[in-house]
Formats: C-alpha cells, sequence, structure tokens
C-alpha cells in the first residue's frame, strides 16, 4: 500500500486501516486511541498543527510526541537539511571516525553548562539512558541507583528498571537489582537510602509522565550535595526538558545545579531522524573510565551521520531563534490562561504547574483525564493525560509557537472543559462513593465503555448520513429507469 501524502481518508479506509493494524500490531491499541476519539491519521503535519485526513480537520499538536516536535512539525529547515543529507550520506559505520559526528558533538557540548563536555552518541533516550547508568556504575565500580516515584526513563532494560512505576515492570520482574525508589522532592528519604553503594541519582528535573512535577530548587542543590559527600555520580534526564521546552536551554539552568551526567533525546532529531547523546563532565573518574573502556556503549543506529547532521541543523535553528525565549513568553501567556481556568472551576481543578511549555493541569479525580481528553479533540487540541498521573493533563506545545496560537488554544481548552462539565453532573456524585470511583478509574473499564459510546456515535452518525442523503429509488423503479436510460442512448434508427 503506497503513502499517499495529504489524500484524504474515506470512513471506510480508516475502518480497515484499523482492522489491519489490530491485526498486525495491536488491537489494544487502537481501541487506546479510539476510545478518546484519537484515531487521527495525520496529514500536513507544519508548524504547530497538522489535519485529519478523515475528516479534513485541522488539529493543534499540544503533545508534541512528548517534546519531539521543539523546532515545530515538518520544519522546512530540518527537511531541507534532511534531504541535502541523502543525496551524499547514508547512515556510516558505527565504529568509523566522521566529522558530522564531531561536529555535533561540539555543538552540544558547547551549549552545555559548566564542564559539561564529554559526549556519548546514541539512538534514543531508552538507550542514553542505558549508557548513563553503565557509565555511573562503570566509573564508580558500584551497583546501586537511586530514582524517583512516578519518574519515566523509557521501557528497556535499564530504563524500564528505573522507571518509578510499578505499571510498567510488574509484569517483567526480576529486573535490575539495587535500585531504589523514593519521592520527589524528599531529601531525608535520599539521604536513608544513599551509601557506599550507590552509584547515580537519576531524576527528570520536571516529570513529564509522572503529571509535570518539578523539583525544587532546594531538593537539587540538596542532591547535588549528597552526591559530593558520597562520591555518588548526578543524573539528569533532560529528554523531554531539554532543547529549550522549559523557557532556558537547558532545565538544570533552572537551579543552578551541574550534574555529572545529563542525557537528551526526543527533539534532538527534530521530528525527523531519531538521535540522542548523553553528556558528561570532564572530571577523573568519568574520563578514566571511558578513555579505558572506549567501546562501553555502541549503537549501529545511534550517531549516525545522518542523525548528526540533523541534530546539528536543530541546534543552530533553535540557537539562531532563540526558541527558549519564546518558551518562555508562550508559557508565561499559557501558564496564565490555565490558572484563569482553574479558577473558574475550582470545584474539579486541583492544580496548574510546569516550567515554559512543559505545563500541566491537574484534576481532582483520575477518570477526568479521560474524558478531558476526548472533549479537547472535538475542540481541534490534541493532548494526553500523564501516563504515570492519569489526572494531568500534559500541555507540551511546540517552542515555536505564536501567542496568537497560544490564544487560540486556550479558547479552545476552555470549550472543552464547559462540554465536560456536562458529564460531570453525573459523574461528580458517583464519584463520591469509593467503590464507584474505583471503577471509574479502572483504565480497561474506561477503555470498554468510551468503546461503546464511540460505537453508538458512530451508529448516529451513519443513520444521519443515511437520512440526509438522497432517497434512493426501489429496486424495481431503479431497473425502470435503467431501461428508459437505454431507450433513450439507442439510435434513432433502432428505435424505429
Amino acid at each position: 500500500m503506497a503513502y499517499r501524502g495529504s489524500v484524504k481518508m474515506d470512513i471506510q479506509e480508516r475502518d480497515y486501516m484499523q482492522h489491519l493494524f489490530g491485526k498486525h500490531i495491536s488491537r489494544g491499541q487502537v481501541r487506546y486511541i479510539r476510545a478518546a476519539h484519537m484515531d487521527v491519521y495525520e496529514r500536513n503535519r507544519k508548524g504547530t498543527t497538522f489535519t485529519d485526513a478523515v475528516s479534513g480537520r485541522q488539529f493543534f499538536d499540544c503533545f508534541s510526541s512528548a517534546g519531539s516536535f521543539n523546532v515545530g512539525r515538518g520544519n522546512e529547515a530540518i527537511m531541507a537539511t534532511l534531504r541535502d543529507a541523502l543525496d551524499a550520506h547514508d547512515m556510516g559505520s558505527h565504529l568509523l571516525l566522521s566529522e558530522h559526528k564531531v561536529r555535533f558533538a561540539a555543538k552540544l557540548a558547547s551549549l552545555c553548562p559548566g564542564d559539561l563536555n564529554k559526549v556519548v552518541l546514541c539512538a534514543t533516550g531508552s538507550d542514553a539512558v542505558a549508557a548513563a547508568l553503565k557509565l555511573a556504575k562503570g566509573a564508580t565500580g558500584r551497583n546501586d541507583v537511586i530514582t524517583m516515584t512516578k519518574g519515566y526513563h523509557g521501557l528497556q532494560g535499564y530504563s524500564l528498571s528505573a522507571n518509578g512505576k510499578d505499571y510498567y515492570k510488574e509484569l517483567f520482574v526480576p529486573l535490575l537489582p539495587g535500585v531504589h525508589i523514593v519521592n520527589m522532592n524528599d531529601l531525608e528519604a535520599v539521604r536513608r537510602v544513599a551509601s557506599k553503594n550507590t552509584a547515580a541519582i537519576l531524576l527528570e528535573p520536571v516529570q513529564g509522565e509522572g503529571g509535570i512535577h518539578a523539583a525544587t530548587p532546594e531538593y537539587m542543590k540538596g542532591l547535588r550535595q549528597i552526591c559530593d559527600e558520597h562520591g555518588i555520580m548526578l543524573i539528569f534526564d533532560e529528554v523531554q526538558t531539554g532543547f529549550g521546552r522549559t523557557g532556558t536551554l537547558w532545565a538544570m539552568e533552572q537551579y543552578g545545579v551541574i550534574p555529572d551526567i545529563m542525557f537528551t533525546a526526543k527533539s534532538a532529531g527534530g521530528g525527523l531522524y531519531a538521535n540522542a547523546a548523553v553528556v558528561y563532565r570532564e572530571i577523573e573518574p568519568l574520563v578514566r573510565y571511558v578513555e579505558a573502556n572506549p567501546l562501553f556503549h555502541t549503537s549501529h543506529s545511534g550517531g549516525t551521520d545522518l542523525g548528526c547532521i540533523v541534530s546539528g541543523a536543530v541546534l543552530d535553528y533553535i540557537v539562531e531563534n532563540r526558541l527558549w525565549e519564546n518558551a518562555a513568553a508562550a508559557g508565561r501567556r499559557l501558564k496564565d490562561g490555565l490558572e484563569q481556568i482553574a479558577r473558574e472551576n475550582s470545584d474539579i481543578v486541583k492544580e496548574v504547574r510546569g516550567f515554559g511549555l512543559m505545563m500541566g493541569i491537574e484534576y481532582k479525580y483520575e477518570f477526568i483525564g479521560a474524558i478531558m481528553s476526548d472533549c479537547l479533540v472535538k475542540q481541534g487540541l490534541w493532548a494526553v493525560y500523564s501516563a504515570n498521573s492519569p489526572q494531568v493533563m500534559r500541555f507540551q506545545l511546540t517552542t515555536a509557537i505564536s501567542l496568537e496560537e497560544v490564544d487560540e488554544i486556550l479558547c479552545g481548552i476552555r470549550a472543552a472543559v464547559k462540554v465536560m462539565r456536562r458529564y460531570l453532573i453525573l459523574l461528580l456524585p458517583l464519584a463520591k462513593v469509593p467503590m464507584i470511583r474505583k471503577l471509574m478509574e479502572n483504565v480497561r473499564l474506561q477503555i470498554v465503555t468510551f468503546n461503546r459510546v464511540r460505537d453508538l456515535e458512530e451508529l448516529i452518525l451513519r443513520f444521519t448520513a443515511r437520512r440526509a442523503s438522497p432517497r434512493r429509488p426501489s429496486p424495481l423503479r431503479a431497473a425502470f429507469q435503467r431501461l428508459r436510460m437505454f431507450a433513450g442512448s439507442t439510435p434513432s434508427i433502432v428505435r424505429k
């Protein structure tokens, strides 16, 4: 089946596509996204928007694939760079030296604070987590790692073990031993666990999947002190928070704290070509370990020539356009608007929080997140709730967004909340009963229920469309009309 670009897709083709997706990939994923009207087929992906191939509706991308599209969807400058690179390059051999690897690594290091200037090239965020933890363990000769409750670092190997929610891990135990999970912003909990066996403390400065929870300045400074006292490596996960998203180029700049190791991915590839990297300080234990073990972490698809060319262009675009400043200004506009909406709906909204264009609005009940996703889609806003905190709706807009577009999005959010409140007239009283609320917050039950509602909606739509279409003639009338048409098209000499 050839990809048809911006060609419109009809409902029958959509349904068949979903059938094939379920057959060959995952029926569960189809049911999951269909439940909230999020089964959108992207076309015309430009800037902050994309178009649904079925309905033709334009959507604001309020998620940016967890920050993958910091420079915007289909950024022309980055796309042109990739097209030019494809004319002269392939991925390149991962073991050979390459000018493109050097240029990207040097450029990335020059934009990092302090003495963060040594780079390990990786393929993805999960790959970078593994490299960072292997580096910390190898350099210290220790095994234990401290991570945060609700933290998210990927779903493979080391990264899965470091995740702070059992939901992702419970089917795959035993995992990496020696991982201790503590609550974010609880320094005493860290002090109780930290020891001479601890290799690293790993955290996101602002938790993405965890519900947009930010570390406090006191906590960050306390972690730095604990690490210095015990010879522990402090690792920051800047996969979602980096490249200008929080209003500074790196979230660590919000705190004035430099980790020993930092890693980044997602928007490093400009939403076009996946790439990732670990950056570590030029300090004796780390440098000594890598010099002695230069192939401690390699990847056939990490740090490719194509990936490094694209990532270098992404860094240039961010710096030339100072996108972190735009993210700070647009983030203030977004936060002010969300806080106003929260004040108007204080009975259901608990809090608005975040930095720059990494914002979250937390509701008082988990089930509201799923309903809000559905209501937002109907207003032309594609957004998702946090996987580790379903009651938190995330807004991670492209950092290249305009203030006018932020205002449009806020209007859509306000309209979505108004629609959602109609559902809550019945649901809020039910939520006060603990047993019923537990059922309402069951994800599997939500998916089944919302899919049944979706089935009913589509049945009504099709019935309405059929009634609105021109009335079809009966089979006998249709046959008679075809006979008349045949007689009318017959040459006159035959009719005579």
